[in-house]
């Protein structure tokens, strides 16, 4: 178990976050307990286990079958040119290391099975989606709904970006099959359509403070809300996300 104190090189290297009123030293300790899953190790995932990494989070969990090519560099900053056919996973926890010694980092470089999610939600506090596959997202909101695990979805491609937190320990949460359900035909994705650069650094740091927010209780999340950014016109706009009631994965949920 993590030592629930903070010594005196702890208070002095988080002493910028421990000064904000409603985080404190109290909200220190809880992203010192806190066990985080990322699942994708990519352009969302890399600013994600980076910035959680660095804000002090006791734990990551890193899963990515990946391997580093040299496509990747200009958005998946955990990667460098020395590292190019790496696991993505061995790579960012080299970068993870180097930031921030104290973390503490689990590696998994295979897709994983339901069984094997399933063993992993018991272990963490809230799931980070970064990936850009959609049946894997689909797995991970069953998996989190039946877990009750709060998840962190963000999503890039081309100039436009989206974030949303779905709740499942929120019976009125909805889920991410409440927003697309399996019938969606196409998948979008970086490598067939394109994504400038720092939009996936912008949408994966978002997602690191709204997963911050939820370990600290700090402010209000996103349930319930969806954010899109357009890039080429520089707005974001909102739309309210409701449970579907007839939606076949979270129907059934008390």
């Amino acid at each position: 178990m993590a030592d629930l104190t903070l010594n005196d090189e702890e208070l002095l290297r988080y002493s910028r976050q421990i000064m904000l009123p409603k985080f404190d030293v109290t909200g220190q300790l809880a992203l010192k307990k806190s066990t985080v899953l990322i699942v994708g190790i990519g352009g969302l995932g890399c600013p994600v286990a980076l910035y959680l990494a660095g804000a002090g989070i006791g734990h990551l969990i890193l899963v990515d079958d990946d391997e580093v090519e040299i496509s990747n560099l200009p958005r998946q900053i955990a990667h460098t040119e020395n590292r190019l056919g790496e696991k993505k996973v061995d790579s960012a926890q080299q970068q993870i290391q180097a930031l921030n010694s104290t973390t503490k980092i689990t590696t998994h470089a295979s897709r994983l099975s339901d069984s094997e999610l399933s063993d992993l939600l018991t272990q963490v506090d809230i799931v980070a989606d970064c990936t850009d596959n959609f049946s894997t997202r689909q797995q991970i909101n069953r998996l989190c709904l039946k877990s009750r695990t709060p998840l962190v979805s963000g999503a890039a491609i081309r100039m436009e970006g989206q974030i949303t937190v779905f709740d499942a320990r929120d019976n009125q949460s909805p889920c991410y099959h409440c927003l697309y359900s399996a019938d969606v035909e196409q998948e979008l994705t970086c490598s067939q359509n394109g994504v400038m650069s720092p939009l996936v650094g912008l949408i994966g740091s978002y997602q690191a403070i709204e997963i911050i927010k939820m370990l600290t209780n700090m402010g209000e999340s996103l349930v319930g809300r969806v954010q899109l950014f357009d890039g080429m016109s520089s707005q974001w706009r909102e739309f309210k996300l409701a449970r579907d009631p007839k939606c076949a994965v979270c129907e059934n949920r008390k």
